[in-house]
């Protein structure tokens, strides 16, 4: 071997190649999901669970899938109560632009309501379970007082302030009428976009879906039944559905994205996730948000 330099490193290249693949297939074995770099045709799922705190994750890997010319399709899988205005929006809108390269199917889980739905409905069709809880198309803002615990405690607070509204809700006095007129203008303001979003995403006719946009949930079937949903299935009908969609030939190779294995960021988020569930109703940011859930 040491006559042959070359060779011998040309087999430690392929000794690498190797051990590196069969690392990779043992890490996804361990894991349940395909590795991204799979060959063939693919559909990428994107999955969004629990509370949309932010958009930045998710919009990465729809970006990615969609510049991934392996990819002919993408799954969005949503299990969400719904969350933020603003993260549920930008979700939406990058859904929306990926739809004009690939094809884009909505999975219902168990619950896909407000900000979940606001985010399904950008999708070319929506495949949910006949017990998704779908729908509570709405927006919410929530502030607590304290008010009358201040002074059952004998606590008193000073405010200085460069304008009338610069402590607009504040939880240590009742808002004026001014005020709930302000605040009821954002809500409004921000009801009427999520309408509209839906209406554009599902092609239905924006009284049709005001009609609908009170705030109330609604079963997946009933869904369907209303416009909301395309068709009952599961996760894999979505699958399937969105391989039919994109024209892949037999079954396609599923692939997931890269997830980081890290203790420290899964301790974080979850951190952040209960924090975020906690203290939404001590700030006066938008949601587009529903705690319902239901069992069997």
């Amino acid at each position: 071997m040491r006559r042959h330099p070359v060779l011998l490193g040309f087999l430690v290249v392929i000794v690498l190649i190797v051990g590196f693949i069969v690392l990779v297939l043992v890490l996804s074995h361990i894991g349940g999901k395909k590795p991204a770099f799979v060959l063939g045709e693919k559909i990428g799922v994107v999955e969004i669970k629990g509370m949309i705190v932010s958009s930045e994750r998710t919009i990465n890997q729809l970006v990615a899938y969609r510049e991934d010319k392996g990819v002919k399709a993408i799954v969005l899988r949503i299990d969400s109560p719904g969350g933020g205005a603003v993260a549920s929006e930008e979700i939406y809108q990058e859904v929306r632009k990926t739809r004009e390269k690939k094809k884009v199917v909505a999975s219902l889980g168990g619950i896909a309501a407000s900000g979940g739905y606001y985010v399904a409905s950008g999708a070319d069709l929506i495949v949910a379970n006949p017990g998704t809880i779908t729908g509570s198309i709405g927006v919410i803002i929530q502030v607590s007082n304290v008010e009358g615990l201040m002074k059952l405690i004998g606590l008193k607070t000073y405010t200085f302030k460069s304008g009338e509204h610069k402590d607009l809700l504040s939880p240590f006095r009742e808002p004026t009428a001014r005020e709930r007129e302000i605040v009821m203008g954002i809500v409004e303001r921000a009801h009427v976009q999520f309408v509209e979003a839906v209406a554009a995403g599902r092609n239905m006719d924006v009284d049709t879906v005001r009609e609908l946009a009170d705030g109330r949930i609604f079963s997946g079937q009933q869904a369907m039944e209303l416009g909301l949903v395309d068709q009952m299935g599961t996760l894999q009908d979505a699958i399937d559905v969105a391989a039919q969609m994109s024209g892949i030939r037999g079954r396609p190779n599923v692939i997931y994205p890269k997830k980081k294995w890290s203790i420290f960021d899964l301790l974080v988020e979850k951190v952040v996730v209960r924090l975020f569930e906690s203290m939404r109703t001590l700030n006066y940011r938008l949601y587009y948000h529903v705690a319902v859930s239901t069992s069997f």
